[in-house]
């Protein structure tokens, strides 16, 4: 599991630079982003968050109650 201390910290790689970036985590293995217009997903895999924002958009289009448990490998 992701520490608390950790997701305080983590934003999302492509609006940090222009907007807060704050992530979601849902399922307890996604971070999604909250900025509207972004929805970014980035899967935490072995308890280490993924945040490439190229892995992120594969998941823009997926709705959160659909994302899969546990992330898929890429």
């Amino acid at each position: 599991m992701v520490s608390k201390d950790l997701l305080d910290i983590l934003r999302c790689p492509a609006c940090v630079r222009e907007k807060p970036g704050m992530l979601k985590l849902v399922k307890d293995t996604w971070l999604v982003c909250q900025e509207p217009g972004c929805g970014r997903k980035y899967p935490i895999r072995d308890d280490i968050p993924v945040m490439l924002i190229d892995v992120g958009d594969k998941w823009v289009n997926t709705a959160e109650d659909a994302l899969p448990v546990p992330p898929p490998a890429e």
